[in-house]
């Protein structure tokens, strides 16, 4: 019986994720409460790679075996089915997968907003702002990752990030921009606030195409802000925050250079973003993304997962606050897909995966209690298995049952679009 190094993650890491996530909130989101109101703002948090073993593992470690996690206290649930239109695999990456979302159509692994034949389609983030809408993205991978471009951009092939920058400034203005890939928004030669080639990780340099996007950025009317004293002193306008070169953590095997240490946490990004578009009075759409879930798991790396997943319950608290306060407020919170295969196990249970890359992961302690589980992983990729989807607010009730990942797009596109 194989397993990997075992590593207990610090009780005060769990507690204050805990504790952040509002879990003992006075002000309780209720059925009763979501359906007073007609739908003015969306929320959709979307944990990359997050499925319900990923839920189920941070539930036990970060609020117990009696306790429930914040997203999974809102009260209308059901499941998404997940599978692109590729003819190559029935399993999706996070830019069809977003796609679907953004357009209510499937299509290829890679595509971003665009068609099977590579045609441009109508996405969410710019049929919001047509409408009037206060438009934002907030991310821990970099703000022209899969899942974010597929809102506000369009291009066949999803590693075209200075042209996505590019078609945020010129095309669908997303009013704040706030997470990592500063490289992708200058030429290569001209580092930015954050160096090129940084001892954690010699392979990031700046490398866009598409000229000083920072500069034209700010040319813009966008304010350009690079640390967490920046943010905060930022008030008002449009906003572009870029936190890091590319994602805002290092994603790597345990032990092997793995950091998440985002300079900007989710929540302090999605609380700035939140104040900053709420003053539209005809509402606002905002995509909130935690990626270390989706990264760590390719890693098969436990410990950063869980510490990626309550970042995102802090994140989704900060939504939640909001949402019970802004009762014409749609918040929803899924995954894309699922990452790593990943089934939550009893620490006793012999490790029927195998070595390497199956090894089991663990054991990690259930909070407030004297017991533990492991994780076991089956792949280093993604899988075709359901994701959870919960949801609050006026529309709420549609995420009931089981749909395909389109059905986020038909709901959504109900307030945006009008």
């Amino acid at each position: 019986m194989t397993f990997r190094s075992s590593r207990w993650l610090l009780a005060t890491v769990a507690a204050g994720a805990v504790a952040a996530a509002g879990l003992g909130l006075a002000n309780r989101i209720t059925t009763a409460g979501a359906a007073k109101s007609e739908a003015r703002n969306v929320i959709l948090i979307n944990g990359d790679g997050m499925a319900a073993a990923q839920r189920e593992a941070a539930r036990l470690y970060l609020a117990g075996l009696d306790g429930q996690l914040a997203m999974d206290e809102l009260p209308y649930s059901g499941q998404l089915t997940t599978s692109p239109h590729d003819p190559r695999t029935p399993i999706t990456d996070s830019a069809a997968a977003a796609t679907a979302w953004a357009t209510g159509e499937k299509t290829y692994n890679g595509a971003i907003s665009v068609d099977v034949d590579g045609n441009p389609l109508p996405t969410l983030g710019a049929q919001a702002r047509a409408a009037g809408r206060a438009t934002g993205l907030v991310t821990t991978a970099e703000v022209t990752d899969a899942s974010p471009a597929a809102f506000f951009a369009n291009t066949t092939d999803r590693s075209a990030q200075d042209e996505i920058a590019r078609q945020y400034l010129e095309v669908t203005r997303p009013d704040v921009i706030l997470g990592g890939g500063e490289d992708w928004w200058l030429p290569a030669g001209n580092a930015g606030a954050y160096p090129d080639r940084p001892a954690e990780d010699r392979s990031e340099t700046s490398r866009g195409t598409r000229g000083d996007l920072v500069a034209e950025a700010k040319a813009k009317g966008y304010r350009y802000v690079s640390t967490a004293a920046q943010l905060q002193g930022a008030k008002g306008g449009r906003l572009l925050g870029l936190f890091g070169n590319e994602e805002l953590f290092q994603q790597r095997p345990e032990g092997e250079g793995d950091v998440y240490a985002p300079p900007v946490s989710l929540a302090t990004m999605t609380e700035k973003a939140l104040s900053t578009l709420s003053t539209n009075r005809k509402g606002f759409f905002l995509l909130v993304e935690e990626e270390g879930i989706d990264e760590f798991a390719h890693e098969n790396n436990g410990t950063r997962m869980l510490q990626a997943l309550g970042e995102l319950e802090k994140a989704v608290a900060v939504a939640r606050t909001f949402a019970a306060t802004h009762p014409d407020t749609l918040l929803v919170v899924t995954g894309d897909h699922e990452c790593g295969g990943l089934t939550v196990e009893d620490t006793g249970t012999s490790d029927e995966s195998g070595d390497g890359i199956s090894a089991e992961d663990g054991p990690f302690p259930i909070k407030d209690s004297g017991q533990s589980f492991n994780l076991d992983w089956t792949t280093s990729g993604h899988s075709g298995a359901d994701v959870p989807v919960t949801a609050y607010g006026p529309l709420a009730e549609q995420f009931t049952g089981k749909h395909p990942n389109t059905h986020v797009h038909d709901v959504l596109a109900q307030v945006l679009t009008r």
